[in-house]
């Protein structure tokens, strides 16, 4: 069974045992995710240009998540919200490159693993450095090496990942003449072209030969021979997918730019590689079929922030307000599918409001894994949501970023700056289900419900600095 799923939860206490649905097995999971990949990026939600027919597919088959949200703004943060359940301010990672999941954080891999799950992470990693002495990309090397956690050390019995960012064409290159560059056409002569910095780590060895072409082919040719590989072992997996596309630099070959010849550079590749990501998103499909695994699997698909750049980068909102790096809807609200063939509902909807940090109680719930609930987690359990038995979500989302705060519930937003002494103030609050787009903010006629949120948020933001404060006091 394979499970593509993207959740949050919040439990506190000692340990609790999560048991499977009565009478079901034990499903795959696939957890895919995209870089920078807008709320409007996609076909099925009316994009007058791009095409997402294999995304398109997931959601015809399963859910559509359309109030699923990243945890933050930026790559690094929700990337560590999906695999711990917590908001990775209570640990320390507070934007890209910035800290690194600690040890002592208990990951879903480490959890599925402990239950006989066989587990991979495949692409982009950008949750610490994978060398201690070759200097690259970020952090990589000496310089970066208190940042070292590859994926091994956090669960991943088998991993092919990058530190952080690559070009979606040819990752290992670069043109020759250090522009900082949106977009290029792919190097064919690489005489004329400069090494990118970035290295593929495969169980911690640099990758040296099989990375020429589109990046999330390079990915999906590692993913494929992991699960035919869990199905011949007769053993559940996990495969997490982290995508580069579309995150800067795009580079598309012309397969796939021709598609959108019209149109301007950057915008055909940026569309073109969206369109070569949605295509490995059919191909591991068709390989699911193939092993026979299809209704065995959970495949939870979402992009970790808003779109890059002002309006007029190709990446577009929605019509949401805000972009990367704001806590406005869209800089959060992202595209979300889950798909798992006769357990969700065909072609189902759900404006729950849900997190990545959702994903670690909803999957443990699934492996039967032991949760430990002796520090605070920021997801919740949705496996009532696939259902369609859970319509109220108990407790707010909270997210923080540089100098913002926001607390989301079922209908409302209060969004807040952050002062020096950490009070908030440039309240707003936004009435979502009548204005998605936040265009209205209505905190002066409703200052009892403004006041209310606050202190919620403020309460949950203490609880994060005190999950940060064990941290340190060990050091």
């Amino acid at each position: 069974m394979v499970l593509l799923l993207i959740t949050a939860a919040c439990w506190s206490g000692s340990l609790a045992r999560l048991g499977a649905g009565e009478g079901e097995g034990r499903p795959n999971v696939v957890l895919i995710m995209s870089d920078d990949q807008g709320w409007g990026d996609v076909s099925y939600r009316g994009h007058d240009r791009l095409r997402t027919p294999n995304l398109d597919s997931l959601a015809a088959d399963g859910m559509r998540l359309d109030r699923f949200y990243s945890a933050a703004p930026v790559c690094s943060p929700t990337r560590g919200s999906m695999l711990t359940g917590r908001h990775p301010f209570r640990y320390g990672i507070f934007g890209a490159n910035v800290g690194h999941l600690p040890s002592e954080e208990v990951t879903i891999a480490e959890l599925v693993s402990r239950e006989g799950y066989l587990t991979g992470h495949f692409g982009k990693w950008h949750l610490g450095t994978l060398s201690k002495t070759l200097v690259e990309s970020n952090r990589g090397g000496p310089r970066g090496a208190k940042h070292y956690a590859p994926p091994g050390e956090h669960g991943f019995s088998e991993w092919f990942s990058t530190e952080a960012k690559t070009p979606t064409w040819d990752p290992m290159w670069k043109p020759r003449d250090g522009k900082n560059r949106k977009w290029w056409s792919p190097l064919l002569d690489k005489a004329q072209a400069a090494t990118y910095g970035t290295n593929y780590w495969h169980n911690g060895e640099r990758v040296t030969s099989g990375l020429e072409g589109d990046d999330s082919t390079i990915i999906m040719d590692r993913v494929i021979p992991f699960i035919e590989t869990a199905a011949k072992q007769e053993t559940p997996f996990l495969a997490v997918i982290w995508f580069h596309a579309p995150h800067l630099p795009v580079v598309s070959g012309s397969k796939y730019t021709e598609q959108f010849a019209e149109l301007t550079p950057y915008e055909r590749h940026y569309f073109g590689c969206l369109t070569a990501m949605d295509e490995q998103v059919g191909r591991l499909r068709k390989a699911l079929d193939r092993i026979d695994a299809s209704n065995n699997t959970l495949i939870w698909f979402c992009s970790d922030n808003g779109p890059e750049g002002n309006s007029q980068a190709p990446g577009t909102t929605g019509g949401l307000r805000g972009r990367k790096r704001s806590l406005y809807e869209g800089g959060v609200r992202v595209p979300g599918i889950v798909c798992w063939p006769g357990h969700i509902e065909a072609g189902s909807r759900s404006g729950f409001p849900a997190t990545t940090s959702d994903c670690l109680p909803t999957i443990a719930k699934l492996a039967g894994a032991t949760l430990e609930t002796r520090r605070p987690l920021d997801g919740i359990d949705l496996n009532g949501v696939f259902q369609g038995n859970l319509t109220t979500r108990s407790t707010p989302i909270g997210f923080e970023t540089r100098g913002q705060a926001a607390w989301t519930s079922n209908r409302f937003k209060l969004v807040g700056r952050v002062t020096a002494n950490n009070e908030l103030d440039n309240l707003e609050l936004y009435d979502l289900l009548k204005d998605p787009g936040e265009n209205s903010n209505i905190a002066a006629s409703n200052p009892g419900r403004a006041a209310t949120m606050s202190r919620e948020l403020q309460a949950w933001r203490a609880s994060c600095r005190k999950s940060l404060a064990q941290y340190r006091s060990k050091k």
